[in-house]
């Protein structure tokens, strides 16, 4: 019994470490292709603060990020999240994202993810930050 456990747990070790190399090698940032144009540099910087991570292709891939299995859920939210919306490839031909959707997104307080913020808090925006930040993008989307 002791010997099944034993090959059990390293054939785990193992499929956790290859696994790791396939996680690693999808933590990419591609290039910025075309970013918004800002109304203001103080909206630029505060999305870079509260969204870039997850929402452009400038991420910062923290520290804990390379250790399974928290690899697999920031790599796949920010994957998730260039898909939904991506301010380094700013193309709006779709027409998925609008004013109103992501005014919703952060009025509501869905974004940012609340998981996010835990080891974020720099991202933490205020109502009136979350205001602002909703009538810029408003701007900026209805252009």
């Amino acid at each position: 019994m002791k010997k099944i456990i034993k090959i059990i747990l390293w054939v785990a070790v193992v499929a956790l470490a290859s696994s790791q190399f396939f996680i690693n090698g999808m933590k990419t940032n591609p290039p910025v292709m075309v970013e918004p144009q800002w109304d203001s540099p103080e909206t630029r910087a505060m999305v870079e603060r509260a969204c870039f991570d997850c929402h452009s292709n400038e991420t910062v891939w923290p520290w804990y990020s390379n250790i399974p299995p928290v690899s697999w859920l920031v790599v796949r939210d920010t994957i998730n999240g260039r898909d939904e919306l991506n301010f380094s490839e700013w193309i709006w031909a779709d027409g998925e994202v609008t004013a109103e959707w992501f005014s919703d997104a952060l009025l509501e307080g869905e974004m940012p993810m609340k998981i996010y913020l835990v080891n974020n808090p720099e991202a933490r925006l205020t109502d009136a930050e979350r205001q602002q930040l909703a009538d810029s993008m408003k701007k900026i989307i209805e252009q």
